[in-house]
């Protein structure tokens, strides 16, 4: 998400700048990467976005909700990256549009999903950018899931969700933090 010539809304542009870490430089709490690792601390802010070729699943139990090796990573300082799957390689029939929405500075207005398997539903499970803010355009036919109550899958390795609940980031085993979402982690 380049942002050269910023002719966003005052309000807007703000909401960006109030952020204390933004990539420059690893924090000092950060932990060091070892060898195949890679610091949440390294990556920019503003966000870029990241084709992402591993493989990605999302299975429900035992339906599976998404398969594919065409995901974007949306990688963020002090975030793990989320996820975003192009709605093709999901099976769509098992999400309903759920209420409510949110505002992300970066990626614009967030709409929310519903998962639905006969009388089994995990409510707002997944959201999507289906206007994006500029740069963040190759977001508007993807949807993204929180993996608290999913079992996810990069290359195979298991994913742990990011802490607290809020952020939708995926933790996988090259990854180093801390992340965003651990106690004290408020002002990052």
């Amino acid at each position: 998400m380049s942002r050269s010539a910023d002719a966003s809304p005052a309000w807007l542009r703000a909401a960006r700048e109030h952020w204390l870490w933004r990539g420059q430089g690893r924090s000092p709490f950060a932990a060091v990467p070892g060898p195949e690792q890679f610091s949440v601390w390294d990556y920019p802010r503003p966000p870029c976005l990241a084709p992402e070729t591993r493989e990605v699943v999302i299975r429900w139990g035992d339906v599976e909700v998404a398969r594919t090796q065409r995901a974007i990573r949306v990688l963020e300082t002090s975030h793990p990256p989320s996820f975003y799957l192009p709605w093709d390689d999901v099976a769509r029939n098992f999400l309903k549009a759920a209420a409510g929405n949110s505002f992300c500075e970066w990626k614009g207005s967030a709409r929310y999903w519903t998962l639905l398997d006969g009388q089994r539903q995990l409510a707002r499970v997944a959201w999507s950018y289906p206007e994006p803010l500029p740069g963040a355009e190759a977001l508007a036919n993807c949807v993204a899931f929180y993996p608290q109550h999913l079992t996810c899958s990069v290359d195979g390795a298991a994913v742990r969700p990011q802490p607290c609940g809020f952020y939708g980031g995926w933790i996988t085993p090259e990854l180093t933090g801390p992340f965003k979402g651990e106690p004290g982690s408020e002002a990052w």
